[in-house]
């Protein structure tokens, strides 16, 4: 039987514009063919084999749920980056472009550089490479 399979990651944003600095810093494209803009969500280019990223305007999202949404207190994105690096280039682009460092590049344990940043409405982003 079938079964059903992940399409699409959301994340709700009281400033769209400041959320979409903030994962353009990641590399993601709001601008090439396949970018989709509507009154109060965005989505970037779909990179071939991955889910959608989804952006809704926080008054969107309370309007759709009746609720006004709350920012996780958890990692909700894994970034794999190609060096240990580029956790640490990552890390300072994304702060430079409003992100909040929550825990700082370290080598950790587990074989891994590894920092998780906060975006300007708290959804972390950990960032990771393989020592």
């Amino acid at each position: 039987m079938p079964h059903p399979r992940l399409d699409a990651i959301a994340i709700s944003s009281t400033n769209v514009d400041r959320s979409i600095a903030f994962y353009a810093a990641l590399g993601f494209d709001f601008e090439g063919e396949g970018a989709v803009r509507m009154d109060g969500h965005v989505e970037p280019v779909r990179r071939a084999g991955e889910p959608r990223l989804m952006i809704d305007g926080a008054d969107l999202m309370e309007r759709l749920t009746g609720e006004a949404p709350r920012g996780p207190n958890h990692s909700v994105f894994a970034m794999l980056c190609d060096s240990p690096a580029e956790v640490d280039r990552y890390t300072a682009l994304l702060v430079e472009a409003g992100g909040t460092v929550v825990t700082a590049p370290w080598d950790a344990f587990w074989g891994q550089r590894y920092a998780t940043v906060a975006d300007p409405d708290g959804y972390r982003v950990d960032l990771f490479a393989p020592l």
